[in-house]
């Protein structure tokens, strides 16, 4: 038969009455969410607030929003782990978790998104993005070659002129230039 504290996830500290006290690792978390909270306040106010008739607010209102979301949050989950409230562990749902980690995998998307920033300006974003998600899906598994290559140009298409027409932000077209 099992007992309640034998059920308890191991890396929870226990008082001497056997129930469990508050991890002090969350504690840095919560000085984390705080410390990020202080310094997007303060980069706010810093901000030069220009409103226009198109933008009466100006641009600070969101930021500060979030700014004090983040202290409250971060005082909420202090609260929280000072009670003892711990995060149940991963499961491994469908995550093996004794596998060790596959490092071949992780040094191939890393060498893609590395040629994708080295390869951007020259080749341009319709070129260097399909290789950056046909190399990505690659590493990640896929044997349809083709069919990777064909989606990830068109996901490099659809991106690049959302980008140019929609948001108004040119990607760079490098050898495409005067074509896209």
């Amino acid at each position: 038969m099992t007992t309640m504290n034998d059920t308890a996830p191991r890396s929870a500290a226990r008082d001497p009455q056997g129930g469990r006290s508050a991890d002090r690792a969350q504690y840095g978390v919560c000085a984390f969410l705080a410390l990020v909270g202080i310094a997007v306040i303060v980069d706010t106010s810093l901000l030069d607030a220009v409103t226009t008739t198109n933008d009466p607010i100006g641009p600070r209102p969101v930021p500060m929003l979030l700014g004090a979301l983040l202290i409250v949050v971060s005082v909420v989950y202090a609260i929280d782990v000072a009670r003892g409230g711990t995060g149940e562990p991963e499961g491994g749902e469908d995550v093996d978790l004794t596998a060790s980690m596959n490092w071949r995998t992780v040094l191939l998307l890393v060498a893609v998104f590395v040629a994708n920033a080295l390869l951007i300006d020259w080749l341009g974003w319709v070129i260097s993005g399909s290789l950056l998600f046909w190399g990505s899906a690659i590493a990640l598994g896929s044997r349809r070659y083709f069919l990777g290559l064909a989606i990830a140009i068109t996901l490099s298409l659809i991106t690049f002129y959302a980008f140019a027409i929609g948001l108004g932000v040119n990607l760079p077209a490098g050898v495409l230039r005067g074509i896209l």
